[in-house]
């Protein structure tokens, strides 16, 4: 089954091939480091923790990159105004950051670069666009070109009418055209600043990423993610720098998540509407906040409210009982008359899973699968619990149903973390050792009635259970001292 992903640069969802087999590139934009994180952040966290998540459990090698932007116009402003240092500012809420991060089990990039300890990076890469004729400096500052590149707008579905319609110049800004932007600005009194050929200054935001992709990942890369309100100007900015310099894609894929609403609004910290990370983990085990992020499909509006956060602390409790009630199961008599067992119901709910998995990360479905599954599993225990019995075969399927919920969540969604494997591993290993004697027998005898066709040149069957048993992987091999038999 193959993973389809919906690209924002076409619109369209695509079947995911990787620029190199079984390995995958993924860059996403990480956060601003001036504040605490609130739900809007989180949310980016989780959906692509998520996917670097299943594309490592369908087998590939993932490297996955997120930045820290340690400078910025807010960071230094803060930290003017708490007249400390504006690394003190950044190491803040770094560390801030980690801790959310620890707390909601979103796992450590496998490079985490921050801006500051990238600038001959950001500024090599500016003047190649310099030399290229894309870039050009006026007093200490440097712009790109928007005109010169041909595609400008091409990731968002903007015109260039459009946005000359809405461009406008800052006070201060000496730019050529209104559409143009910064890729490196001119220092001023008292902020942070390095040398540069143009002169004491600062990376422009929308150029630090470019620089740090090309560092660590190379000038094309399978996936470039963030929240959907990076695709302009900050993700057209990075593409059309980026492509402008190479000539060549700049990501294949463009992955981009809903945003946060309160009440139809955006939730941000200019509107004061935002709820922190922290005072989600106080109040509910981190885990809700992750099922209430994957409930709704990656690219849809997540509308937040402490009632559906009230509302899906139910539905995982459910989830979590399905797990835990195999104690419950296994404190039962041995009932062999019990029949009802879950192997169908399984099998279903695992292709059913993977199915929506890989059409875009249809998280929502591929929680309906587990749910419907959940709902079989109370029906058995509460058949099992009337009757006052249980057979190993039921009690085996149930563990099993546990097990998928709990591996696939886990693995996946990084859930149920502190909990235990459903299924107990010496007790399959015995299973299968049954199974395996049992599959050892049934040979024998299929051998001996085969030799008896065979002696009664009954030829048709003696080759028909030869070729049944080589689809089913047992080889026959007749010898002067008799048939034997292997496993393929």
């Amino acid at each position: 089954m193959s993973l389809k992903i919906h690209n924002t640069l076409t619109g369209k969802e695509e079947e995911f091939v990787p620029i190199n087999p079984g390995e995958v590139k993924i860059y996403v934009c990480g956060v601003t480091v001036y504040d605490v994180n609130h739900v809007g952040h989180g949310r980016s966290l989780i959906v692509f923790d998520m996917i670097r998540r299943y594309l490592r459990y369908l087998g590939y090698n993932v490297t996955f990159v997120r930045n820290f932007t340690d400078v910025d116009d807010k960071i230094i402003n803060r930290a003017k105004n708490e007249c400390v240092p504006f690394t003190v500012i950044a190491d803040r809420y770094i560390k801030s950051y980690y801790e959310d991060a620890e707390n909601f089990k979103i796992e450590p990039a496998d490079i985490e670069p921050r801006v500051t300890t990238h600038i001959p990076d950001i500024i090599d890469f500016i003047q190649k666009l310099v030399d290229k004729g894309y870039a050009y400096e006026v007093d200490g500052d440097v712009y790109f070109s928007v005109r010169k590149f041909k595609e400008y707008g091409k990731l968002s579905k903007r015109s260039i009418d459009e946005l000359i319609a809405g461009a406008r110049v800052e006070p201060g800004e000496k730019k050529k055209d209104p559409l143009d932007f910064a890729l490196w600005k001119a220092s001023k009194a008292g902020e942070p600043s390095w040398d540069s050929p143009w002169g004491k200054g600062r990376p422009g935001w929308h150029t630090e990423c470019c620089a740090m992709i090309f560092k660590h990942l190379g000038e094309t890369i399978d996936i470039h993610g963030g929240g959907l309100d990076l695709t302009f100007p900050h993700h057209e900015n990075e593409l059309a720098q980026a492509e402008a310099l190479t000539d060549r894609p700049f990501a294949k894929y463009w992955i981009h998540n809903g945003l946060v609403t309160v009440n139809g609004q955006k939730m941000s910290k200019s509107l004061g509407n935002y709820i922190t990370l922290k005072e989600i983990y106080e109040k509910y085990h981190p885990d809700v906040l992750r099922l209430l992020v994957l409930s709704v499909h990656y690219r849809s509006p997540l509308d937040f409210s402490w009632e559906k956060l009230e509302e899906t602390k139910k539905a995982y409790d459910r989830l979590k009982n399905a797990i835990e009630e195999v104690k419950i199961l296994e404190k039962l008599p041995e009932n062999p008359d019990f029949e009802y067992h879950l192997y169908d119901q399984i099998a279903k709910a695992e292709q059913d899973f993977y199915a929506s998995m890989s059409d875009d990360f249809n998280t929502p479905e591929a929680f309906a699968a587990i749910y419907g599954l959940v709902r079989e599993m109370n029906i058995l225990k509460d058949k099992a619990v009337k009757e006052g019995g249980i057979s190993k075969k039921a009690l085996q399927s149930y563990k099993e149903a546990a097990d998928l919920i709990y591996k696939t969540t886990r693995d996946i969604f990084g859930f149920f973390d502190s909990l235990k494997p459903c299924v107990d591993v010496e007790e399959v290993k015995q299973i299968e050792k049954e199974k395996s004697a049992i599959d050892e027998e049934l040979v024998e005898i299929l051998i001996e009635v085969r030799n008896k066709a065979r002696k009664e040149k009954k030829f048709d069957i003696a080759d028909y259970i030869r070729d049944s048993l080589k689809e089913k992987g047992i080889i026959l091999e007749d010898t002067p001292v008799g048939t034997k038999w292997k496993k393929a």
